[in-house]
Formats: C-alpha cells, structure tokens, sequence
C-alpha cells in the first residue's frame, strides 16, 4: 500500500510541476522578459486555461492527499 501511494506522489508532483509551468503568465515576471508579456492582455481567461486550472486543483488534492496517506501509514506501522 505503501509503494503505490509512494508511485502516485511521484508521478502526481511530477504532473503538478507540469501543469503549473503551462499556465500563462499573469504578472511581468520572468514570462514578459521572455516575451510572454506581450500576448497576456489579449485575450482573457479561456477554457483551456478553466480546465487547467482544475486539473492543477485536482493535481495538488491527490498530492496532499498521498503524503497524508503515507503520514498515516508511518504512524500505525510502527
């Protein structure tokens, strides 16, 4: 049990990096010195970016979820 919660934290932190690193930028950070600056104001928040948000949510609740799992498991194993 616990080498499967172990495999989805990692495959579920790796997908998490993943789906953060493609949403747009939304401040002048490092986005608007690379040029995505120009292109942020035009256009608005759009499904894809709906949907990625959700899935960055969902992402982040399994994560939490496996490190609470393997908390509980190293707890009551002992």
């Amino acid at each position: 049990m616990a080498l499967a919660l172990e495999i989805v934290l990692v495959i579920s932190a790796i997908l998490m990096t993943v789906f953060v690193l493609l949403h747009k930028g939304k401040g002048g950070g490092l986005s608007s010195l690379f040029g995505g600056g120009v292109q942020a104001n035009l256009s608005g928040s759009t499904t894809v970016e709906r949907n990625l948000d959700r899935i960055t949510v969902i992402m982040a609740i399994i994560w939490i979820a496996c490190i609470i799992g393997l908390n509980l498991i190293q707890t009551f194993a002992a």
